[in-house]
């Protein structure tokens, strides 16, 4: 059995999801355009020169959806994956899931991108196993603004792998210190990441 993990920005997706929800937002009136989109632009800046505030990122991220209510949301995101995520899906990388599928691997989408925004298109690749950012939910159902657990993000991603797959009852044979992923007893670890160039 193998596991093969994907990351989803800029590797099964040609761009960046979160960049691209913001810009949506942006774009119907849901929050000023013209700030949104200079702070979008500076986060994303940040993240590729490597030095995103993860904390500040996920405040300016998630403030939208608490502002919300969730069914508005889920409607607004319906026409976000319909404009600005099946654009960026390219025939090469529904091929290469369906591949590691067909193989019968175990198909893991691992983001820093946040669940509301990714799960739906994890959904659209066929994966069920997502791991992402938490948003935190109140006992309605409606976003806080707030995160649960740590964020799936740098070291985050490897804390997050390791409890799925402790929740899987699969074990690490050595530490993860690195991508490729160490291998685990009986299983292959294929890990599809941001150095490889986007699946165009």
């Amino acid at each position: 059995m193998a596991l093969t993990l994907f990351d989803l920005d800029n590797t099964l997706l040609t761009g960046d999801s979160d960049h691209a929800w913001m810009e949506f937002l942006g774009s119907r009136g849901i929050v000023d355009a013209e700030e949104f989109n200079h702070r979008n632009d500076q986060f994303y800046a940040d993240y590729v020169a490597g030095r995103l505030d993860i904390h500040a990122f996920l405040y300016f991220q998630l403030t939208p959806l608490a502002a919300h209510p969730r069914a508005q949301l889920d409607v607004w995101h319906r026409d976000y994956l319909q404009e600005r995520v099946l654009p960026m899906i390219s025939n090469r990388a529904r091929a290469l899931v369906e591949d590691h599928r067909q193989q019968g691997d175990v198909l893991v989408i691992i983001t820093a991108t946040n669940r509301f925004v990714t799960a739906p298109i994890a959904t659209e690749f066929g994966i069920e196993n997502l791991l992402a950012t938490e948003p935190e939910v109140n006992a309605d159902g409606e976003f806080t603004g707030k995160t649960v657990g740590t964020p799936c993000f740098q070291a985050g991603k490897i804390e997050r792998l390791r409890h799925w797959l402790q929740e899987q009852q699969l074990d690490w044979q050595r530490s993860c210190k690195a991508a490729p992923f160490t291998v685990i007893p009986t299983m292959t670890c294929r890990f599809w990441k941001p150095s490889i160039s986007p699946l165009l």
